[in-house]
């Protein structure tokens, strides 16, 4: 039993720790705050505008958040969409990082983004309390940046949003790469370079079946093996021990100790057996994996008037629920419900 404090009101947990039905402890919520974007890459978008769904407003993301902590949820990420486009967001961070976790520890508050408005946000929200921030660009030039976003000059206000998350402290500062044989395979050398240059850590991730369209296939996957290789072959690279079991990215130094490297690899080398996360979606479901068939709605309860009890009961049988790995590239694999940009990173 734990007692935790979340914004001036206390109360007991009877579980302190929210578990699966296969052991895993849940410890990381992501919360997609709007699921509307200004870019349409193309590993992610058909290009089209595409259906939204409907967004929560922020007070009432709180109240689920609260929940989720006092079940022991100690690393809030909020994702989109783009979530820099939701007004209130700074206030948002601000009264998260007021929060303790049932241990008496502040929140581990993280933000993902495209980066094209956190050059004028990256400071308010490190003075609001944001610990860090992963930004989302998938080329180191211009050409091929904007090639896959759509969007004329992107790659140049996106470099800006990066230095300006950099000088604010929202370090350490984590880009993420999504790499397509055939579409940015050919930028892996110099997200290295960019790497050390930028002071940056890059993460490069395998392609997985969650885009809008039909473009995934196997072999355009680039493996965490062929990375390794390809960077070993300009800057040697050894391999970092793991931070914690649940860690999603294996992680890499230069053999100089300059820079960092980590590579996701859901698909080649998944990590499912110590998964830690769940997500929350724009409009208040739960979803218990990525790849989820089916949606747990917790805001259609707590619209229908249910209190943080009954909203903790729902949450704690959902979550004993979890799927135990997902099935990419098996007999019989079905995509999810929604693309990513409609689940949240």
């Amino acid at each position: 039993m734990a007692v935790a404090s979340l914004s001036g009101l206390t109360f007991t947990t009877l579980e302190p720790r929210l578990t699966d039905s296969h052991g895993r402890v849940i410890h990381d919520l992501r919360v997609s705050i709007t699921d509307r974007c200004n870019y349409k890459c193309v590993y992610c978008r058909t290009g089209e505008v595409g259906a939204h769904y409907p967004e929560l407003q922020i007070e009432e993301y709180l109240r689920l958040i609260r929940v989720f902590v006092g079940l022991g949820i100690s690393k809030v990420r909020l994702t989109g969409g783009e979530p820099l486009l939701r007004r209130g967001l700074v206030d948002m961070v601000k009264e998260l990082a007021t929060w303790r976790t049932i241990e008496g520890e502040p929140l581990d508050l993280a933000l993902t983004t495209n980066g094209h408005l956190l050059e004028e946000l990256a400071a308010p929200l490190k003075a609001a309390g944001l610990n860090r921030v992963t930004v989302s660009m998938d080329a180191v030039d211009a050409a091929t940046f904007e090639q896959i976003t759509r969007i004329p000059g992107s790659f140049e206000t996106v470099l800006r949003g990066v230095r300006a998350a950099r000088a604010a402290g929202l370090t350490p500062l984590k880009i993420n790469c999504v790499l397509l044989r055939g579409f940015n395979d050919n930028q892996v050398e110099g997200f290295a370079r960019f790497a050390r240059e930028e002071g940056v850590v890059v993460r490069f991730i395998e392609f997985m079946p969650l885009e809008e369209g039909r473009l995934w296939t196997p072999e355009i996957v680039v493996t965490l093996k062929e990375i390794v290789e390809r960077i070993g072959r300009v800057l040697p690279l050894v391999e970092m021990p793991a931070r914690e079991a649940s860690e999603t990215a294996r992680r890499y130094t230069f053999a100089d100790g300059v820079g960092e490297i980590g590579i996701i690899a859901p698909v080649s080398q998944a990590f499912c057996g110590a998964c830690s996360r769940v997500r929350l979606t724009s409009d208040g479901k739960i979803r218990t994996c990525l790849f989820s068939q089916v949606e747990h709605d917790l805001y259609g309860r707590l619209r229908a008037g249910a209190d943080d009890e009954e909203l903790r009961d729902y949450i704690v049988r959902t979550v004993k629920g979890k799927e135990a790995r997902h099935h990419i590239g098996e007999p019989g694999f079905l995509k999810p419900s929604r693309s990513m940009v409609h689940i949240g990173g």
